[in-house]
């Protein structure tokens, strides 16, 4: 039973706040650093991308309630994480969440998992930015040599651009957070000039036959399209990683969770609405469906723009997941499930300087060398599994300790965590079974790690307990 005993919270945020000496990160993030950090990893891929591929596939015109619904999901899944986030304001979002809730095990399974949402996710949109870059600088006659922008097992020698932007992103956020944030924000706001102006010059291109018939897959293909556009939602969770860095995170989190989460599925909805009235869905099907809706329209200017908002838009998702990954890694070194020597905090500039660099190095090796299609498949499996455990401790956190001060409190529990449970495990249902072969074989790796260096190495003189039962 000593795989589930838990940390006392106010031990994990007494050891957050140096009260024992050790490591810790500065607070330097308020509100609106955090919501622009969400929608700098939210908005994408899914808006620019998969907009187009689930409407000609799955949902048809009704793509836009598919949007709705994946950000109902979502928000189910925000309330626990805003209710955690506010009892446990330290760095390590779900890690952190479980090994106070579920214990030790749990907590290394969703660490360990989490690896499978912001490394592999960052690998995937970094490939996925160097090909957008690729193509608009082909557009203005420029052209990379084939060799220097496909990876080592993708037919070329190097994917030169995603090395130099991972290894740029590294640079800055060794930097500092706050220089981090303010680079996100900035390029926040180039994405969303970019997203209005689309919807300003295709609102008087749409065409109300476009939209019929608005369910020509039936209900469940709103079902269905919400399922391809999760992808579009991933990244929203990753501020959670920087409670250790905001200023008043039991405040600023559920804030910036909710805001960005609601920006995000409106302008989703309004780009969906726009696109779909403007071409017929099944024309949709399209690597750039944005971009080549205006360009169909007429509007060519207008599609080179979008695919710069895009290659925008790419490098702040890039950006944020890379900032989670550290913190995941320094939560659980400081934890004595890895090594002490990544978590260390650089002197000057107040970073996980060691685990920005390993996550760094990972990424742009990966990048550089591994094909899209490899690692894009992963990413969703490992946050909807992130997603089903964050929900669960909240209902675990209930049973278990219902005195400890709540400045968010999830509504209606269990019944809203445990539908966000069961939306998200459902999903996960939904994807194919290779995806399941390699999420198993990377979570039995991960479990042999633990069982021989994590499980060993643990902080167990800290204080650690089992969860006492309701009635104990």
């Amino acid at each position: 039973m000593s795989l589930f005993r838990t940390q006392p919270i106010d031990r994990i945020c007494a050891r957050a706040a140096a009260e024992g000496g050790g490591p810790r990160l500065a607070r330097r993030l308020g509100a609106f650093d955090l919501t622009m950090l969400g929608i700098g990893a939210v908005i994408g891929v899914g808006i620019f991308v998969l907009t187009g591929t689930a409407a000609a596939t799955r949902a048809g015109p009704a793509i836009m309630l598919s949007f709705a619904l994946g950000g109902i999901g979502c928000a189910l899944a925000g309330c626990a994480y805003a209710e955690l986030a506010s009892v446990v304001p330290v760095a390590g979002s779900a890690y952190t969440y479980a090994y106070a809730t579920l214990g030790e095990l749990p907590a290394w399974i969703i660490g360990w998992d989490l690896v499978l949402e912001y490394a592999v996710g960052a690998i995937a949109v970094s490939i996925g930015w160097s090909g957008h870059l690729v193509e608009l600088l082909a557009s203005f006659g420029v052209r990379i040599p084939e060799r220097l922008v496909h990876g080592t097992l993708d037919g070329g020698l190097v994917n030169l651009p995603a090395v130099l932007l991972v290894v740029a992103l590294t640079l800055l956020q060794v930097r500092g957070v706050k220089e981090s944030a303010r680079v996100a924000s900035a390029v926040v706001f180039v994405k969303l000039a970019v997203v209005l102006l689309f919807l300003i010059l295709g609102a008087p291109h749409v065409e109300a036959a476009n939209w019929r018939p608005f369910l020509p897959f039936g209900s469940w293909g709103v079902v269905a399209g919400a399922g391809v556009v999760f992808f579009a939602f991933i990244g929203f969770d990753a501020i959670t990683t920087a409670s250790e860095e905001t200023i008043r995170p039991q405040r600023d989190l559920p804030i910036a969770l909710f805001t960005s989460l609601f920006i995000c599925t409106l302008l989703y909805m309004a780009v969906a609405a726009v696109l779909t009235g403007m071409l017929p869905f099944r024309e949709l099907n399209h690597p750039a469906p944005v971009a080549m809706a205006l360009v169909r329209s007429g509007v060519t200017w207008g599609g080179r723009v979008v695919a710069l908002g895009v290659v925008f838009g790419l490098a702040s998702v890039v950006l944020v997941m890379m900032m989670g990954q550290p913190r995941i890694f320094f939560a659980m070194s400081r934890d004595g499930l890895l090594s002490p020597w990544i978590a260390a905090v650089h002197p000057r500039y107040h970073t996980p300087h060691r685990a920005t660099l390993v996550t760094g190095a990972v990424v742009a090796v990966a990048a550089g060398t591994l094909p899209f299609q490899l690692v894009a498949q992963m990413t969703s499996i490992g946050t909807l599994f992130a997603f089903v455990l964050v929900s669960l401790g909240v209902i675990a956190l209930r049973r278990s300790r219902p005195d400890l001060p709540r400045a968010f409190r999830t509504p209606w529990v269990p019944w809203v965590p445990g539908l966000g449970a069961l939306l998200c495990f459902l999903m996960m249902l939904g994807l194919d079974g290779w995806t399941w072969v390699r999420f198993g074989s990377w979570m039995a790796i991960g479990l042999v790690v633990y069982a021989t260096y994590g499980r060993r190495h643990a902080l167990r003189g800290q204080a650690i307990v089992r969860v006492p039962s309701p009635e104990a």
